[in-house]
């Protein structure tokens, strides 16, 4: 399959090495909304048995990725889209499989205007992380990214 032909989870599933090391699953890919599942894995647990903080945050970034690719993946050839910072705040003990569900901050036709206008827009991605056994918000996200012009 090349890279025309794979969706954009399929495709960061096979060139984010962090994404395939912890087996995230891209589930939903939109310009909408990005799904994404990290399997309870006892590899990746941290001391009280659920997933380490650091896959929880991996898990988040990479759902705020997979929504920038969907909803700018036709601004690349002129933008490199870069996260600029990031804030995560744990909020109930994660156990089992977690979901992190990615949502622009900002309407991508007003990004992308600021882009033709000749600017560097920033964008908030945010991010929910839930547990799949019940639903119970585990983890929240922000990440803004930027579209950063080429040349």
């Amino acid at each position: 399959m090349s890279a025309d032909q794979m969706s954009v989870g399929e495709l960061l599933a096979a060139t984010v090495p962090m994404a395939r090391t912890l087996n995230l699953e891209f589930l939903e890919t939109s310009a909408e909304r990005a799904v994404v599942r990290l399997p309870d894995q006892a590899d990746y647990h941290n001391h009280v048995g659920g997933p380490h903080a650091g896959a929880m945050f991996t898990l988040a970034e990479s759902a705020s990725g997979a929504i920038v690719l969907a909803a700018f993946g036709d601004q690349l050839s002129r933008a490199v889209p870069l996260a600029v910072k990031a804030e995560i705040a744990y909020k109930k003990l994660a156990k089992g499989v977690v979901t992190a569900t990615a949502t622009l901050g900002r309407p991508a036709a007003e990004v992308v205007a600021e882009l033709d206008a000749g600017g560097r827009p920033e964008f908030p991605v945010t991010v929910a992380i839930t547990r799949e056994a019940d639903g119970a918000v585990t983890g929240e996200m922000t990440v803004v990214w930027t579209l950063r012009p080429n040349g």
